[in-house]
């Protein structure tokens, strides 16, 4: 199927991710198929999801975090797309906000070295092998990561709950 086609179903694709990887689970309530993942399986699994032309996915749209401080964790997402096929895929993983380490995948997508600064300089996760991990918009000296939910700063202005 070509670059305007629909690509597989959900279905079809999640049988497929089963198929390279029995230890993702089916995220619910998103508007398209969603999978988490471990953080230790997280490479291994989005280099097969580029290389395997089943499921080719050759763009990296984009990848945030989500702070999660009441369960003392972030969740970091990938958007996925396939230009050979025409589907889409996110993958979620979660790692620990004591020690937010993940591998990087700039080796897999080279759109991915950007978008791990971002996340690097706004909510302070790690990759490991990433090949120039450092801040991308704040100044080197800056103290904290900004997008996580308790920062706090002196130029911050408070609202009244």
């Amino acid at each position: 199927m070509g670059p305007k086609g629909k690509g597989m179903d959900r279905e079809t694709i999640e049988h497929a991710l089963k198929s390279i990887e029995p230890h993702i689970y089916r995220r619910e309530k998103v508007d398209r198929l969603a999978v988490e993942v471990p953080v230790e399986r997280l490479w291994g699994l989005m280099r097969r999801l580029r290389e395997d032309e089943r499921l080719a996915f050759d763009m990296l749209l984009d990848h945030t975090a989500i702070d999660r401080p009441e369960e003392e964790r972030f969740e970091l997402v990938y958007n996925l797309y396939s230009t050979k096929h025409g589907h889409a895929l996110m993958v979620v993983c979660s790692v620990s906000r004591t020690n937010p380490v993940a591998p990087t995948m700039e080796r897999i997508w080279q759109a991915a070295h950007w978008q791990e600064r971002e996340v690097f300089d706004l909510f302070g996760v790690l990759y490991d092998e990433h090949t120039d991990l450092r801040r991308l918009f704040l100044e080197e000296n800056w103290k904290g990561y900004p997008l996580r939910k308790d920062y706090k700063d002196d130029d911050m202005l408070e609202f009244d709950e």
